[in-house]
């Protein structure tokens, strides 16, 4: 009885040592893995080096923006970077999203408002505003003071909407054929690369901010579907929201009441463009982004305020359209913003160079 106590001991402990044996040269699914890398950190790697399916591959500004994620989420580098200061701001239009069909959406939506809007009789003001935008977009040419007087007419133009009014105002105009193009809605006039930009960022743990000169609820209304970006994370111009039955009264002194809603003003509150960037960044998140996207003079404050004197490494990416069979780019004016951004000591993405795919397949460039 003893022995074959014995023998059943020595048994066990073979099977326990063919166990330990077997257990790390076979995964679960019973395929054998030969990278010599833990499965979860495989994943993790795949993660952040992204896929960038509309990229070209040799884009040296793409591996600039690659390597600056790997250095500050890498915990044993010196300028690793905690997720929760890890935040990125992008500007909207010619950043993210289309502005030469044949100018801002925000703009040409004005401008059906005022001009072809049935339901709305426009000031003559309005009216002629309208017209002038129309005339910016073939010429190209915007007047210093355009760009102001469209924000302040604006407010106007849309006062009483409640902000789902105003919403469903902003989607329906979107859900039209973009101008300059064929096979293309204004929503999906989103640039693909600069989609995967947002999503490699994301997956790396980037807490990702729009701060654009378009209305705050018209880009909320806007990336719907399109980006995972949170509403309070998008910060635009701003116009007054008051309460449906407060009429001229201060809101020091109205009590929002049962049978209210929450409608839009007809005051300006801030443009935000150049400084006024800045301005809401600070206001509104709080602490210095560590990466800054845009294209245009007006995102020259926020790039500056995001790479100067930043306790962490900090970087700025400016796009510049020099696409002239993809989109309708300029390459003048292209030229002439990456000299002004190089001279800065930012990195310039070229669509035309550095883009593999701007938009869905099937669409082309129409004059």
């Amino acid at each position: 009885m003893k022995k074959r106590k014995s023998a059943m001991s020595l048994l066990l402990v073979l099977m326990l040592v063919c166990s330990m044996l077997t257990f790390g040269c076979t995964n679960t699914s019973g395929s054998e893995n030969t990278s010599g890398t833990p499965e979860s950190t495989t994943a993790a790697d795949d993660r952040s080096t992204g896929t960038f399916t509309y990229w070209n591959q040799d884009s040296a500004v793409l591996s600039e923006l690659k390597d600056y994620v790997a250095d500050v989420t890498d915990e044993s580098s010196e300028n690793y970077i905690p997720e929760e200061d890890r935040i990125a701001v992008f500007d909207l239009d010619g950043t993210l999203f289309c502005e030469t069909f044949p100018i801002y959406f925000d703009w040409q939506m004005f401008a059906e408002r005022a001009l072809n809007d049935p339901d709305y009789d426009a000031p003559k003001e309005i009216r002629e505003t309208a017209e002038e935008i129309l005339e910016a977009g073939e010429t190209g040419v915007i007047s210093d003071e355009l760009e102001k007087k469209h924000a302040t007419l604006a407010a106007q133009a849309y006062a009483g909407m409640t902000v789902d009014e105003y919403c469903d105002y902003v989607r329906n105009f979107l859900d039209s054929p973009a101008e300059g193009f064929s096979g293309l809605q204004r929503k999906d006039a989103f640039y693909l690369p600069m989609k995967e930009v947002v999503s490699y960022l994301q997956d790396n743990d980037f807490i990702v901010y729009i701060v654009s000169g378009t209305d705050r609820l018209a880009v909320r209304a806007a990336i719907e579907g399109v980006l995972d970006i949170p509403e309070r994370q998008v910060i635009g111009m701003d116009v007054n929201l008051i309460a449906s039955g407060q009429g001229d009264t201060d809101g020091l002194d109205y009590v929002f009441q049962e049978t209210d809603k929450v409608i839009r003003g007809d005051q300006l509150l801030i443009k935000n463009v150049k400084m006024n960037k800045v301005s809401l960044i600070a206001q509104e998140i709080g602490t210095q982004p560590v990466l800054a996207f845009g294209n245009s003079s007006g995102d020259i404050s926020m790039a500056e305020y995001v790479t100067v004197d930043n306790p962490y490494r900090s970087e700025a990416f400016l796009l510049v359209n020099d696409d002239t069979e993809r989109e309708h780019g300029n390459p003048e004016k292209a030229q002439s913003s990456r000299e002004t951004f190089e001279g800065y000591g930012w990195n310039v993405i070229s669509m035309k160079d550095d883009f593999a795919t701007i938009y869905p397949e099937g669409v082309t460039v129409t004059p």
